[in-house]
C-alpha cells in the first residue's frame, strides 16, 4: 500500500516563506509525474505545481516567479518551496503522485493547512 505524507505547513505572515514536503512510503517500484494541488477556503482544489520524473515543471500562473517544485528521487520525496507568500495563498495543500505498484494509480496525501496572515 502506497501512503503519502505532508508536512511543513502552517501560519506564516504575507511576504514570508514555507516549505511543504511530502513523502512517499510502501511498496512500488517507480513514481511519474508530482503534483501540488490545494483548496482554498470555499473554493475548488486548483493544481500549483507539477514535476515530472524527468525534472519538467509547470506552474499556476498565480505562482510563478514565486514558488518552486523540486523532487528527490531517492529518498521519493516532493517538495514546494514558497517565497513572497500572499494572503490569497491560504488553502490546504495537496501532494499527488502517480505511482506504479501492483497497478499504475494516482495517490494523494491527506491534506496539509497553509495560513497567510496580512
Amino acid at each position: 500500500q502506497v501512503q503519502l505524507v505532508e508536512s511543513g505547513g502552517g501560519l506564516v505572515q504575507a511576504g514570508g516563506s514555507q516549505r511543504l514536503s511530502c513523502t512517499a512510503s510502501g511498496e512500488f517500484s517507480s513514481i511519474g509525474t508530482m503534483t501540488w494541488y490545494r483548496q482554498p477556503p470555499g473554493k475548488q482544489r486548483e493544481l500549483v505545481a507539477s514535476i515530472t520524473n524527468s525534472l519538467v515543471t509547470n506552474y499556476a500562473d498565480s505562482v510563478k516567479g514565486r514558488f518552486t517544485i523540486s523532487r528527490d528521487n531517492f529518498e521519493n520525496r516532493l517538495f514546494l518551496q514558497m517565497n513572497k507568500m500572499k494572503v490569497e495563498d491560504t488553502a490546504v495543500y495537496y501532494c499527488k503522485m502517480i505511482v506504479t505498484a501492483q497497478n499504475l494509480g494516482a495517490y494523494w496525501g491527506q491534506g496539509i493547512q497553509v495560513t497567510v496572515s496580512p
